[in-house]
This record gives structure tokens, C-alpha cells and sequence, in this order.
């Protein structure tokens, strides 16, 4: 099969190269430039005046969250109906130009999301490349737990209790017997602006962080944290997190550590803006705008500061396949286009470990391949209209 469209983004030297083709041979591209060869009986797929592009990355997704409220989902809905809704979750995403992603917890769902990653596997239902955590790990009372409820309900956390390094590994031990990728923990919440100020607790100390990293490690996986501030956060960068998820304000220290030891901030500003947007009265709005604001001031720091940063969304409490809005916000607070894109599909391919594989469109590589309307380097709004979707050689939308 040959892609041809009149531009094609070669996103590691940021150039976009007129025209572009791509060859597909099987699942993997075979070759990518101006004119590439035309094997006899091969499928010319024109897509006209757009431009080809590597298939989008979003490293924070909840497959298992939809629009409403989080808490009330997880108790209302089975885990059977929510798998359901997942699975339609991951189509939406994949339509969307989402060809890989990082699912960032089932939200109460506990392994379900290994049985979605492994019926895309088998191209039994469509939906992107994943990587996947389980259920979140979180303390007793902690960011996750069912704390405004009726203690004598018992109503069940929306994350797996660890209170101590020795119960973390057992988790985690566990968190992988299911099927997991990768570890997701809660370090800090909850979250309160003071003063303009950001306040938020600690929830494992770095000796717990450490043993829970040591443990991932030694069958040669990762654990990522939530964690929006200090000294959680300053804690998860000593500790080797491959990522700090929300990221809304690092301290100096915490910033040279992530440049130094290549861990990723993942800013996730679209769920941010979406709950300002749907705050159930004014003050929480201006609230949400508050934190808003705060982050987008840290973020510009951490940019300043040389910070790898990936994109993701935190898609699932807003609904699936819009998170290319991403992509634009982090341009809008302070990031240039590139910029942007190699941040999610560069820095993206690196954090799920498939850098060799996926990000970039080079002969080799999986053909995971979109094209959007136009200039993604001079309107970066052009990937929330994905007009053409290809994941491994197969094509879901044209």
C-alpha cells in the first residue's frame, strides 16, 4: 500500500517534506519520501491536500472513566458495563488518531484493562497500541479513597491499598500477575491553592518510592506517579518514576533531577480546563481556574528549565477521542508546534518503551500512521481533525 498526500512531517528534524509518501508493506513502513517505489499491484491511497503524520500518543488516558461523576460511576456501574464502555472508549480514541496510549488506571475496574489491551492485541476490536497499569495504588484515606462517603457504607477505594513499602511490592507483585505494563501510584492530594500557593500532601515517603521502583525494576518495568506537588514529587523524581503525571509545580531540585535522569512531566491541561468548564457552581470554577493558572505559570518554568515533557490527557471524565485538545493547549501555554508534536509522539514513544517502533515515520517502524488537514507545524489544531487513521498496516478510518 502507498500513502500519498501533499505534505508528510518528518518529526524528528521538523520538516515537512512536499509531497509525501509512505510505503506499507504488512504491518511495518518499508519506506517514507517525496516518491517511493510502487511495487506492482500495490493499493495508492491519495489523500489529497493533507499532511501524514506518525498516529497521535496520549500517555495518560483512563479508558475506564467516562463523562460524570468518577466517584458515582464506580459505584453504579459493574465492572462488566464499564469494560464495555472501555472498549468503546478505545475505538473512540483510535478514530480520534490515538494509535498508542498509556492507560493511567482502571479506576475500581482492578485488571479489566488487560483483557482490553489483549482483545486489541488479537484484532478482535479495534482501538490503539496500549500499555496498561491495573487498578492505581493508593494509601488508606488517600487521593482515591472513598473519603466523602458514609464510613459505614464501606464503600471501596477507586485504587488497591499499599500503606508501606512491604505492601507495595506486594501489590505490585500482584498489579503484574494480572498483567500490568507498569505500576501507577498516588504520591500526592489532595490539592488546595493557599496564598498562591499549592498545597498538597505526601502519601509515601521516597524510601517507599524507592522500594516500589527497585521492585517494578526488577522484571524490567516502571512506576509512574500522580503527583502535582512538592516534596511528593521531589521524592518521585529521587526515587527513578519514569513519569510525574500533572506535574503542576516542581521545585528547582526536582526540575534538574528530571532533566538529568530523563523523567517525563506529563501536564494533562485538558481535563483541567474541562472541569472549570463543568464546575458545579462558580466557586469551584474559580477555583479550578485558579489551579489552572498556577499550573500554566509552573509550566512555562519547567519548559525554562529544560523538563521532558510527554502529552497526556487524562481522557475518560471528558469525553473520549477530543484529547487531540492536548496538543493545542500545551502550544497555547507556552510551547512551540514541534515542539509539541515531539513531545507526544518522540518523548511518548520513549515512555511507553516502543521509541524503536512507533513515534516517527521511518522504514521499520510500525505503520501507525494519520493525516490531518493541512499544516500541523503552522496550526496545531489540525490533529483534533484526523481525517485518516492506519494502526499496524490496517486502515480504521478514510
Amino acid at each position: 500500500m502507498v500513502l500519498h498526500a501533499a505534505r508528510l512531517l518528518e518529526i524528528e528534524s521538523g520538516k515537512i517534506i512536499t509531497p509525501g509518501e509512505v510505503l506499507v508493506q504488512g504491518e511495518r513502513i518499508a519506506e517514507v519520501g517525496s516518491a517511493v517505489k510502487r511495487p506492482a499491484g500495490a493499493e495508492v491511497i491519495d489523500l489529497g491536500d493533507s499532511a501524514l503524520m506518525p498516529g497521535l500518543i496520549d500517555a495518560h488516558v483512563h479508558l475506564f472513566l467516562h463523562p460524570g461523576a468518577e466517584d458515582l460511576q464506580t459505584i453504579e456501574e459493574s465492572v462488566p458495563q464499564r469494560t464495555i464502555f472501555a472498549v468503546l472508549a478505545a475505538r473512540d480514541d483510535l478514530m480520534a488518531g490515538f494509535t498508542a496510549e498509556r492507560d493511567m488506571g482502571t479506576e475500581g475496574a482492578g485488571s479489566a484493562d488487560t483483557a482490553v489491551r489483549n482483545a486489541i492485541n488479537q484484532g478482535l476490536i479495534p482501538g490503539p497500541r496500549l500499555q496498561i497499569s491495573g487498578n492505581a495504588v493508593d494509601i488508606l484515606g488517600g487521593h482515591e479513597d472513598a473519603i466523602r462517603y458514609n464510613p459505614a457504607q464501606h464503600i471501596f477505594s477507586n485504587a488497591t491499598y499499599a500503606n508501606n513499602a512491604a505492601e507495595l511490592v506486594s501489590v505490585i507483585r500482584q498489579q503484574f500477575k494480572e498483567g500490568a505494563d507498569f505500576i501507577k501510584i498516588y504520591e500526592t492530594g489532595p490539592d488546595s491553592i493557599r496564598e498562591g500557593r499549592l498545597s498538597t500532601p505526601y502519601q509515601y515517603t521516597e524510601a517507599e518510592l524507592r522500594a516500589a521502583v527497585e521492585e517494578a525494576a526488577r522484571t524490567g518495568k516502571h512506576v509512574a506517579v500522580h503527583a502535582t506537588g512538592e516534596p511528593g514529587t521531589l521524592y518521585a523524581a529521587r526515587a527513578g518514576v519514569v513519569s510525574i503525571d500533572h506535574a503542576n509545580q516542581l521545585s528547582d531540585e526536582t526540575m534538574r533531577l528530571m532533566r538529568e535522569k530523563q523523567i517525563f512531566a506529563v501536564p494533562t491541561f485538558t481535563i483541567m480546563e474541562y472541569f472549570a468548564q463543568h464546575a458545579a457552581s462558580p466557586a469551584q470554577a474559580e477555583r479550578e481556574q485558579k489551579m489552572i493558572d498556577f499550573h500554566v505559570a509552573e509550566f512555562r518554568k519547567q519548559l525554562a528549565a529544560g523538563v521532558p515533557m510527554a502529552v497526556g490527557s487524562d481522557v475518560g471524565p471528558f469525553p473520549h477521542g477530543t484529547q487531540g485538545r492536548e496538543y493545542v493547549l500545551m502550544v497555547e501555554h507556552g510551547m512551540s508546534p514541534l515542539a509539541a508534536l515531539q513531545a507526544g509522539l518522540l518523548n511518548g514513544a520513549k515512555l511507553l518503551g516502543w521509541q524503536d517502533r512507533t513515534g516517527a515515520l521511518k522504514p521499520g517502524y510500525w505503520a501507525d500512521i494519520i493525516a490531518v488537514p493541512g499544516d500541523p507545524l503552522n496550526d496545531i489544531s489540525v490533529v483534533q481533525r484526523v481525517s485518516f487513521v492506519m494502526k499496524g498496516g490496517i486502515v480504521y478510518r478514510r
